[in-house]
């Protein structure tokens, strides 16, 4: 630096970069430095130690920053608990379906929680399957189903086989009522006989019913009482009950009570039902119920033999033809569907215009929970199902496939459900968590089966916890 130099810049009171290029910073030992000065400085190296005080604005930190110090925290596991809790809890509760702000559960324990079905079954078992429903009503209390399509199995699911006695009973393929044949009777001795350790002990005490449809052939004549069904081999008091005709006039037994009908029988197809509820015992003819009734607390058999075309004292008399025979043990509660009633009703009914059917499984089906409406708009839902393989190995994603939707179905998102541990024994578990679904608030669910096949693959959804 020149003299002349040192001078200028003593008088300008200041000095220019080219002044001090090699300034070492132990000579700086006061003063401060400008901030607008620190743009170019190097602050590389800088020790975390000399940070003393002040912050550092929000701006300069990058997330990255922050992430890479911080254990993330994924509170799925604890969703999910809760969600099986819920489930856990409804079941044992026998709750119906019910939601929160943050979750909504279903155990199937009536079908309020679904909105639509196609080809699926609402059990009153508690589940939901493919397929198509009974037209029955209540089977729980079903003991005896016959189609008699060219056989006489059981198709209650009871699988009784009863004895045929006095020949073979001839099964018609021209005169029938449903499905390919009828039993027919030709007033041999030939009869069905349920014996009593094979038939006798289902009945017991309280109410009964059954129903079938009768078509008496041109050898029926008035002169002889010809029993369609008998239900005793000794009159007991407390068991006897039998029911046949005169020609066209039916009469019923009930050990020494006879009740002889109104009605009669047409020379076509008769659809017959008797029922015995809270000791009142009626019969209706093509649904118009018969205005002859009895009290009585008899039995309809507890320990006697019962069949179809027998007298009851080993004859078999009978001529004409039956189909679609049904029994129960008790009266079912009427509902859809269903022709016998509880209780000492005096009610008319159409009657059935097919034949009865069981639970089927269809191939495909699919069913929806109802529309909730979340507090605020969610993108992002999971779930957990229970199901069970009540035949054969259901899987995933294939012929179990769930989808979720926050626009009330308008679009679904399909989840890839993961397999958790069982639920309990024989239940399976799986869940989805975090599924983006299209904004919105009106959320439901959608199951769909695939690939079912009665016996081979039918799958039991139990529960649904749908997490938003």
């Amino acid at each position: 630096m020149t003299k002349a130099r040192d001078l200028a810049n003593i008088i300008t009171g200041g000095f220019t970069a080219d002044d001090i290029p090699n300034l070492d910073a132990a000579k700086i030992t006061s003063g401060s430095i400008a901030s607008a000065r620190l743009g170019n400085i190097d602050l590389t190296n800088l020790s975390a130690s000399n940070l003393t005080s002040g912050t550092i604005p929000d701006a300069r930190v990058s997330a990255s920053a922050v992430s890479q110090h911080a254990t993330s925290f994924d509170d799925n596991k604890i969703v999910n608990d809760i969600s099986t809790l819920a489930l856990r809890q409804a079941s044992n509760e026998n709750k119906t379906a019910y939601n929160t702000n943050s979750q909504s559960v279903d155990v199937f324990q009536d079908n309020t929680g679904i909105d639509t079905t196609t080809n699926a079954i609402i059990s009153s078992n508690e589940y939901v399957s493919s397929g198509e429903p009974t037209n029955i009503g209540d089977t729980s209390n079903l003991n005896l189903l016959l189609h008699f399509d060219n056989n006489h199995t059981d198709s209650s699911g009871n699988n009784y086989s009863p004895q045929t006695v006095g020949g073979s009973i001839g099964y018609d393929s021209s005169t029938k009522k449903f499905g390919s044949h009828s039993a027919g009777f030709d007033g041999s001795n030939d009869y069905l006989l349920y014996n009593q350790g094979d038939g006798g002990a289902w009945f017991g005490s309280g109410d009964w019913a059954y129903d079938f449809w009768y078509y008496p052939n041109a050898n029926a004549n008035n002169s002889t009482y010809r029993r369609i069904l008998g239900g005793h081999q000794t009159q007991d008091s407390s068991n006897y009950h039998q029911m046949g005709y005169y020609g066209t006039t039916a009469r019923i037994h009930t050990y020494n009570d006879v009740i002889n009908t109104t009605q009669s029988l047409s020379s076509g197809w008769n659809h017959i039902l008797v029922q015995r509820a809270d000791n009142v015992m009626k019969i209706w003819f093509n649904g118009t119920l018969d205005n002859q009734t009895v009290s009585t607390s008899k039995n309809f058999n507890t320990n006697n033999d019962f069949g179809l075309g027998w007298d009851g004292t080993g004859n078999g008399k009978l001529y004409g033809f039956i189909d679609e025979f049904r029994l129960c043990k008790f009266a079912p509660t009427k509902t859809t569907g269903d022709l016998l009633y509880t209780g000492n009703t005096t009610s008319n009914f159409t009657p059935p215009t097919v034949p009865y059917q069981l639970d089927t499984i269809s191939a495909t089906g699919n069913f929806t929970g109802t529309t909730i409406t979340a507090p605020s708009s969610v993108s992002e839902m999971g779930a957990i199902i229970t199901y069970q393989d009540n035949a054969g190995t259901n899987a995933l994603n294939t012929d179990i496939v769930l989808q979720l939707s926050a626009n009330g179905g308008s679009n679904y998102s399909t989840a890839t459900l993961t397999a958790l541990p069982d639920f309990s024994t024989g239940i399976k578990m799986a869940k989805v968590n975090d599924l983006a679904v299209t904004a919105g608030t009106q959320l439901k669910y959608k199951i769909s089966f695939a690939n079912q096949s009665s016996g081979s693959k039918e799958a039991r959804i139990r529960g649904v916890s749908l997490q938003y």
